[in-house]
């Protein structure tokens, strides 16, 4: 799977590869080299992100799918109580 991004956050992302050569390293990185670097985080560590993300998501939903019962959980046979509440009212 290839991990694809936008045009935009392509151009931000070398020239934030750029400016950290620029700050911490010992030798400046060019822009193809930069946007070469890139390439390969996310072909190689991108999947490991991504996949990481899916999961999180997976823990979330389940956690929320856990609760639904809870939320949407209606008692059954409640008919006649409503009668029976309604009837021990009157009675008072």
């Amino acid at each position: 799977m290839t991990i694809e991004i936008p045009k935009d956050a392509r151009k931000e992302a070398i020239a934030s590869i750029e400016r950290y050569f620029q700050e911490n390293m010992e030798e400046k990185i060019g822009n193809i080299a930069a946007g070469a670097l890139l390439g390969f985080f996310l072909e190689e560590i991108g999947p490991l992100v991504y996949n990481q993300g899916v999961a999180d998501v997976q823990e979330r939903l389940q956690a929320r799918i856990m609760e639904v019962d809870i939320e949407v959980h209606e008692d059954p046979f409640t008919y006649w109580r409503k009668y029976e509440r309604a009837a021990k009212g009157r009675a008072k």
